[in-house]
């Protein structure tokens, strides 16, 4: 099967992820554009580049195409990205002819533009370090109470104008793809919510979309890993367990819905179909919170897995989302206490609950349904996701002050050791930051 897929942007679980994880089956071929013509924190995509790739590309099954990085550069240059409404317009019709040369069937998804509620300017315009948490209020309150905020008022008028018009110039953009959605174009089209709350103006947006006609998914980065999924086109039973059951009710951190109507949500996506465990083909079992979820980073703590772990005597996969942004300790260390089975089909647990669950569900359903399994690349995802999530994102990283790959050599070993014990067998890997920060690391295989 061939695949085309256009990433996000370049970090490792937008790129180089979807590689490892179509590398478990031999038979899929995925075709994904040169790093360097892709977007990062500081650069925008090259879509010319991008342009002239998809010409040189064979005959494809199917295409995964994030629309954010052909229309602004990636999805952080959406909301800094200066291009007028009808420049992006030009560019995105553009791009709609050349694709439609292809005939492959095609699965896109577009961000409904986020509203971090913080001041760190990092993914935003520049003016975000002091008016972010004053955008974000006067966002959720406007739509709380059903009339303008009178936050309006300490907010710069330039500042507020200049948001709400980069708003809207996104907003009419993605209004132009559901109806490219209703011409028959694509084969599937989501609207990601990424980092949602229970109310704001991304919220309202996305209402007024599905009243349109129009999908949208709560999350972003997993998204093309769920229509990967998606693409392969082949059912999939799961059945949903939930290991702090009377608490799914619950909200994840990031995200707007609980974290049972994510799972069923990332599931659906995945063209996976929800059964009971005697029925199931595979079981996802969710370390899910109790109370709130923590997130080790943010040093907000929560309640650890407090009981044994057995693996069960059917297929299972692991989504570890008792914290945002990293593995819950006390879990992975029950986890440790077995040796690595035959049923076992993946555990993940990075960044938020969707992020996590979409990205494990695609990497489940490329092992259970290969042609040509390779058990290595198997093994090789696994690592990556252990050394990332548990060792780096909730230890070692809780130990740097900057990105240093030396030091992280040296604090990760006892983490890595533990991982190819459990695994049985050893990689030779060498780790760097490829936005030369410590929110991502990058593990490289030598």
């Amino acid at each position: 099967m061939n695949i085309g897929f256009i990433p996000i942007d370049n970090r490792p679980v937008c790129y180089t992820l979807a590689k490892d994880i179509t590398a478990i089956d031999k038979t899929l071929k995925l075709f994904i554009p040169p790093r360097e013509l892709l977007g990062d924190l500081k650069h925008y995509a090259n879509t010319d580049g991008i342009f002239d790739w998809i010409k040189t590309l064979p005959e494809l099954d199917a295409f995964i195409i994030s629309l954010d990085t052909i229309a602004y550069g990636g999805l952080i240059p959406s909301r800094r990205c200066p291009d007028s409404y009808e420049d992006i317009k030009s560019k995105i019709f553009k791009f709609k002819e050349i694709l439609s040369e292809k005939k492959a069937r095609i699965y896109a998804f577009s961000s409904i533009m986020r509203i971090s509620n913080n001041n760190i300017n990092e993914e935003e315009k520049e003016y975000w370090s002091k008016w972010g948490k004053k955008i974000f209020d006067y966002s959720y309150h406007t739509h709380r109470l059903g009339c303008e905020s009178c936050i309006t008022n300490i907010i710069p008028s330039e500042i507020l104008d200049d948001y709400l018009n980069t708003r809207k110039r996104n907003f009419e953009i993605n209004k132009l793809y559901l109806e490219w959605q209703k011409e028959g174009f694509f084969d599937t089209l989501i609207f990601s919510k990424d980092d949602c709350a229970e109310y704001g103006f991304n919220v309202q947006e996305a209402k007024i979309l599905e009243q349109l006609g129009g999908f949208t998914k709560t999350g972003a980065d997993e998204i093309p890993l769920s229509l990967l999924a998606r693409a392969l086109n082949k059912d999939l039973k799961v059945a949903p367990i939930f290991l702090e059951p009377e608490t799914k009710h619950l909200i994840s951190n990031y995200e707007d819905v609980s974290i049972e109507t994510s799972v069923k949500g990332q599931l659906e996506l995945a063209n996976c179909k929800i059964t009971t465990p005697d029925e199931a083909d595979i079981l996802l079992y969710i370390n899910n919170f109790k109370d709130h979820q923590g997130e080790i980073v943010m040093k907000i703590s929560t309640e650890p897995f407090d009981k044994t772990w057995q693996s069960p005597k059917k297929p299972y996969m692991i989504a570890d989302v008792r914290f945002a942004n990293g593995a819950d300790n006390n879990f992975v260390k029950e986890i440790f206490k077995h040796k690595l089975d035959e049923n076992f089909y993946g555990y993940s647990a990075w960044n938020t609950s969707a992020n996590t669950l979409g990205s494990l569900i695609c990497a489940t359903k490329a092992k259970f349904k290969a042609q040509n399994y390779d058990e290595n690349a198997f093994l090789k995802l696994q690592m990556t996701r252990f050394l990332d999530d548990w060792a780096y994102q909730a230890n070692c990283r809780q130990l740097q002050k900057t990105p240093d790959s030396k030091e992280l050599e040296k604090l990760i070993i006892p983490y890595k050791s533990k991982i190819e014990k459990f695994l049985g067998k050893e990689f030779d890997v060498k780790y760097k930051y490829p936005w030369n920060r410590l929110f991502e690391v990058e593990i490289e295989y030598i």
